[in-house]
């Protein structure tokens, strides 16, 4: 009995190891919907994207980076790093030493991206092997000296449709083979600021455009005999809250723009002094009961939002749908960046393919998990990073996985099983030694005879 009890526990404690070398190399493409909210899946239909997850895996909620932005959490994806880290601390940055500007509009130079290395660059440094983008952000630009074999310089103009027929012509025709390859596409994200998430009317037509467009990947990658052998993960950024004018927070109203420089603005406003910092953070941190201000050593741990020169001496972070303004407009209903741990800001990622089990349902990851698991799929040897390996184990075909109630109800269950044979065995030991009925009493030969009355 102990030595099943130790087996069984070894068992439990060693998982499989994930076969890294293959015949032919594995094949995977990452698709981002930028803003789409994990909700979106129970609020409104999907039927494409439901079936896509019926023969594959489902993480319900992927608990982003902060702060919760575009840029910042493309690059948490493909380099497994938050965003202290990886450099690209938001959508806007400024560096104090070189006084270089990002935008979303200026960010091709390197020295944004440097700091990390994506996992593309690390697939085309393998032997016979490429990659392949289209306008996944850090794709067009030369990271490390190296940029994708093939890959399409951003424009907002060129359509979906146009994007996934480079995409599988490069999954079919190109030498060496594309084996690593990503999709980006702005909506929902361009909609939910439009409109907000509570306009049910709007996003229920412009979600059904997002689930036709997977209806379309799908039968692309089938008519091109791509889909059953080439994994397919489509994920997310972010999420999307509700905003309104009624909840602005006017820094004009608290503080004289002279006195500093508004780097990245709301929900995350960065703050460079131009004064004494403390006469600056004075001024800010009373402006508002729906907003935190923190010095930037004082920024909460969990957030992983410190150590990083881009980060600027002050951050605001509004409370979840309040907007930092330097006036009374309000431009967007709805808006991303706030905190991480609000499920507003969470996307979803589905899966399917060869490396991953079919009809599997999960609820939660990190962001930052999705690279080493990528690597994985890939047979790549992963960067460090701060993503966790196990986290991701339980979506994958050639991990041994299991939960914690699971484990505990096995636990009993052997614990029972061996506890009932353990007292069958004691029973028929009982009875195999209980003297038979009439048995003849056995004298030793120096006894006396005995005596007969």
């Amino acid at each position: 009995m102990k030595l099943l009890v130790i087996l069984f526990f070894s068992g439990l404690m060693t998982g499989c190891r994930g076969n890294s070398s293959y015949s032919v190399p594995p094949k995977l493409l990452l698709v981002s919907f930028d803003g789409f909210r994990a909700d979106y899946l129970q609020n409104y239909e999907f039927p494409h994207l439901q079936n896509f997850i019926k023969e594959g895996v489902l993480v319900e909620h992927v608990k982003n980076v902060f702060i919760t932005k575009t840029f910042p959490n493309h690059y948490s994806i493909v380099t497994g790093l938050y965003e202290e880290s990886h450099g690209i601390v938001a959508n806007s940055m400024y560096d104090v030493v070189t006084k270089k500007h990002f935008s979303d509009s200026n960010d091709k130079d390197p020295f944004w991206w440097n700091e990390a290395v994506p996992i593309w660059v690390t697939n085309q440094l393998q032997e016979n092997r490429s990659s392949a983008a289209a306008m996944w952000p850090g794709t067009d630009v030369l990271i490390h000296n190296t940029t994708p074999s093939y890959f399409m310089n951003y424009s907002i103009s060129v359509s979906f449709e146009e994007r996934l027929n480079n995409i599988t012509m490069w999954l079919s025709n190109s030498n060496p083979p594309v084996t690593f390859a990503t999709l980006y596409w702005e909506e929902p994200d361009a909609s939910g600021h439009k409109y907000g998430p509570e306009d049910k009317e709007n996003m229920r037509r412009v979600l059904k455009e997002i689930d036709d467009l997977i209806g379309y990947l799908v039968q692309k990658l089938k008519m091109l005999g791509l889909w059953e052998n080439l994994n397919v993960i489509i994920t997310s950024d972010h999420g999307m809250t509700q905003c309104s004018e009624n909840r602005s927070i006017n820094l004009d109203l608290c503080i004289n723009r002279s006195t500093y420089t508004l780097i990245d603005l709301t929900p995350v406003a960065a703050v460079l002094p131009k004064i004494n910092i403390t006469e600056v953070y004075d001024k800010l941190k009373n402006c508002s009961p729906h907003m935190n201000v923190y010095l930037k050593e004082d920024i909460p741990d969990r957030f992983y939002y410190q150590h990083n020169d881009r980060i600027q001496p002050i951050i605001l972070v509004a409370d979840e749908g309040w907007t930092i303004v330097l006036n009374k407009s309000l431009s967007k209903l709805g808006d991303h960046g706030y905190d991480n741990s609000l499920p507003s800001m969470h996307p979803f990622l589905a899966a399917h393919g060869p490396a991953f089990h079919k009809g599997y349902k999960h609820s939660t990851i990190n962001i930052v998990d999705i690279y080493p698991m990528m690597c994985h799929i890939l047979g790549l040897k992963p960067h460090p990073n701060n993503g966790t390996f196990s986290h991701t184990k339980c979506l994958l075909v050639d991990q041994w996985c299991i939960n914690l109630p699971e484990a505990i109800g096995i636990v009993i269950g052997v614990l029972l099983v061996l506890t009932t044979l353990t007292c069958l065995i004691i029973i028929m030991q009982n009875r195999l030694s209980v003297p038979h009925p009439f048995s003849r009493l056995q004298l030793q030969e120096d006894d006396d005879d005995p005596l007969i009355g």
